[in-house]
């Protein structure tokens, strides 16, 4: 046999082919939701997967404001973040958030970088690669991304 036919394939930035999709996040639980776009925006539902390559697809997320959260966490779920400075811990509950200027957006965002490697290329795919909207609207129509259905994938 020839050895040559076993050879794997890796991706680099130069062969990667990326698609734009587009998701629906309507009446999604939360957790649920952002761990399929964070599979999408890594690559891993692709035959062609290489870890230490942005090989996944760009992915806009519409609807944000009607993300469901299971359970009491609407009133539960805390946001943490640091000034820098001494007594500096500030925490938000979701309730408090979601009102704030693009809240649910940055709460998408905030659940699929949970998700996402925590080096710079997670930095990278999550910059790059994931748009995140209130409502129908979004400015990507040149584009043409293909609308998903998150409940069909695994």
């Amino acid at each position: 046999m020839d050895s040559l036919s076993y050879k794997t394939v890796s991706l680099n930035k130069a062969t990667v082919k990326k698609e734009w999709l587009l998701v629906d996040a309507t009446d999604q639980t939360l957790g649920r939701f952002a761990s399929k776009v964070a599979m999408l925006l890594r690559g891993k539902y692709k035959a062609s997967f290489t870890p230490h390559v942005d090989c996944g697809d760009n992915v806009i997320v519409i609807n944000a404001e009607k993300i469901k959260m299971t359970g009491n966490k609407w009133a539960q779920k805390e946001y943490v973040h640091h000034t820098g400075y001494p007594g500096g811990q500030r925490i938000e509950i979701a309730n408090e958030f979601v009102k704030k200027a693009n809240g649910p957006e940055r709460i998408i965002e905030k659940a699929v970088r949970g998700m996402l490697p925590k080096t710079k290329l997670g930095d990278a795919i999550l910059r790059n690669n994931l748009k995140v909207y209130q409502g129908e609207k979004h400015n990507h129509e040149a584009q043409q991304p293909k609308l998903i259905n998150l409940n069909d994938l695994r």
